[in-house]
């Protein structure tokens, strides 16, 4: 009977030890690739997190779309099929949280002191609240930069736009931006890019320097223009039912890694931007166009419509929140 006893007991320990040594798996798929300030961040993320849970935690993170395209990892996320994502802002509007369309307007933002005004403050946090019904808790935002525009001709001034056709991605106000200067806008999976651009799908695009380098669009865009006309940042989302259903230990310790992880990003994020403009430069491959102030405003001015056209779209409330924290004037 001892033996018996003794038997059962090891066997009970023997499987909570197994138990207890399983550690919980974390998806973390993205589209672009590793050495992105999105890929780094991730990559940091997962590093902070195996570490602080001394292996309770195992992040495995996906890059350059090995697991799912732009249009798939949303649908994957809400199914479960993956834990976290990291989507441009962009994405949000196809599930029906239209207002982080907002990020997309032309020009809102001067430059990153404004934007963090908004994506670390209430307006980000509201925002990020709407996720919820969907299934999806939005954890922080991401930087990755102002976007310069490409071409296989010079876009000096709005008319030079007239007849391109430009990549975006799958958002009505970036389609209202590239039409309101007589271009011509393209839908298409950031993994697609590049050939569309070699072969004459597309003629141009719009992508912080970071993209458009590592993505060696460059390479089949003969200029490159320092517009900085738009914002392109990610938010970091979880499957609801996945994060809430963690031990609660464990998501205070994830939560405190993707702090330190979201500062870790933003300060790539300047950092690779400006070393990929330097890279462009440096290549021949591109030529660099600097606007003036004047040639600025001159954009800024084409591209002021695309606001008014999407208040309905947006919400007033919401462009006006993000116009009194950044001091926007339409």
């Amino acid at each position: 009977m001892k033996l018996k006893t003794l038997l059962v007991l090891a066997l009970v320990l023997a499987f909570g030890s197994t138990a207890m040594a399983t550690p919980i798996v974390i998806k973390f798929s993205h589209v672009v690739a590793q050495n992105t300030p999105k890929g780094q961040a991730a990559d940091y993320f997962k590093k902070l997190a195996e570490e602080r849970t001394k292996g309770r935690v195992k992040v495995e993170v996906y890059p350059n779309s090995q697991l799912y395209k732009d249009k798939e990892e949303m649908e994957a996320l809400q199914l479960g099929a993956v834990q976290m994502l990291a989507p441009s802002l962009a994405k949000f509007a196809p599930l029906g949280v239209k207002e982080f369309e907002v990020f997309d307007l032309p020009f809102i933002f001067d430059d990153y002191a404004e934007l963090h005004k908004v994506t670390q403050g209430p307006v980000g946090a509201k925002l990020l609240k709407k996720l919820e019904s969907k299934g999806i808790l939005g954890l922080s935002y991401w930087d990755n930069g102002f976007k310069v525009m490409s071409a296989n001709k010079p876009l000096k001034t709005p008319d030079d736009m007239k007849g391109q056709k430009m990549r975006i991605q799958s958002s009505k106000v970036l389609d209202a931006q590239m039409r309101s200067v007589g271009a011509m806008p393209q839908v298409m999976a950031f993994s697609e890019v590049y050939q569309a651009l070699q072969t004459g799908v597309v003629n141009g695009t719009e992508n912080p320097p970071s993209n458009l380098y590592t993505q060696k669009m460059h390479e089949v865009q003969k200029y490159v223009t320092l517009s900085n006309h738009g914002y392109l940042g990610y938010a970091v989302i979880v499957n609801k039912k996945f994060w809430n259903g963690l031990p609660a230990d464990i998501r205070t310790i994830l939560e405190g890694c993707m702090k330190d992880a979201t500062s870790y990003a933003n300060l790539v994020a300047k950092k690779d931007n400006d070393e990929a403009l330097a890279a462009v430069r440096k290549s021949g491959k591109s030529q660099i166009i600097t606007l003036s102030q004047q040639e600025r405003a001159a954009w800024k001015k084409a591209m002021d419509k695309s606001h008014k056209e999407n208040v309905g779209r947006i919400g007033a409330d919401i462009i006006n929140e993000v116009y009194a924290a950044t001091g926007y004037k339409p």
